[in-house]
């Protein structure tokens, strides 16, 4: 059964869905969609066009689906899309796309977006991502799967960080992070390979030894990326995960953090 607490707004136009709680002096505006399980705590600003998937949690003061802070915004329809089972604690701000990028901020299933982190225009965050507090990303920055970013972490606009990467605390981050990586500091550098995060994502036995190995040629010899790739090849090592951290730095715009 939806419970609507009877000071919350809840806009003309709004879709809520079944079995949501919605608690006192909450937001709604009138282009929202919340599916089904959701819980949108007291105090919690939702508006614009936003479409929030099923069992996800928002908690009070947070500020999802505003206007992007771009001033050549002017007033276009834009979109944020929320996947499900996504939990965005106190005080986020989650802000809608921009004409000039993609038109839409999205955010993928399974994150964790903890206090007072901000999510700019034209961001796109895949799945089982952690945001740990007060880390922020400015516009068109794109996360891949279960990646890390610390407190107090600010991502410059048009970075990519890759699937598994972490970035440490109070980090500065201006290029690209590789996946499987760790970099931290500011300006963040490179300090090697996220063995924690990609033994629990069940990578081991050849797999892990070829990404070790790749990992070394890639960042730690003095080959060129294309030498690199082409002593990956003659090696073998060409798996999953090698070809996935491979395919990332030879499309990266801004290059990617080395040592």
């Amino acid at each position: 059964m939806t419970i609507i607490d009877e000071r919350a707004v809840v806009c003309k136009g709004a879709q809520i869905g079944l079995d949501v709680e919605i608690g006192a002096y909450a937001y709604i505006g009138e282009n929202v969609v919340i599916g089904d399980r959701c819980k949108i705590y007291p105090h919690a600003v939702i508006d614009g066009w936003t479409i929030i998937g099923n069992d996800c949690s928002i908690f009070p003061f947070a500020s999802i689906g505003m206007a992007p802070q771009d001033v050549k915004y002017k007033n276009e329809k834009t979109e944020l899309l929320i996947g499900d089972r996504n939990t965005i604690r106190e005080y986020v701000t989650i802000n809608r796309g921009t004409t000039t990028g993609k038109g839409k901020t999205i955010i993928g299933n399974d994150n964790f977006i903890m206090t007072s982190c901000h999510i700019a225009h034209d961001c796109h965050l895949s799945n089982g991502i952690v945001m740990a507090n007060l880390a922020t990303l400015a516009g068109h920055v794109e996360v891949e799967d279960y990646a890390v970013i610390g407190g107090f972490t600010a991502v410059h606009q048009f970075v990519r960080i890759g699937t598994l990467a972490m970035v440490g605390g109070a980090s500065a981050v201006a290029q690209d992070v590789a996946p499987y990586t760790i970099v931290s500091g500011n300006r963040a550098k490179l300090y090697g390979l996220n063995l924690v995060g990609i033994k629990r994502r069940g990578i081991e036995g050849e797999r892990l030894e070829a990404l070790k190995k790749a990992y070394r040629l890639i960042f730690k010899s003095k080959l060129t990326i294309a030498e690199a790739k082409e002593a990956i090849e003659k090696q073998g090592l060409l798996k999953d995960e090698v070809e996935t951290l491979l395919n990332f730095i030879l499309k990266s715009s801004r290059g990617v953090i080395r040592w």
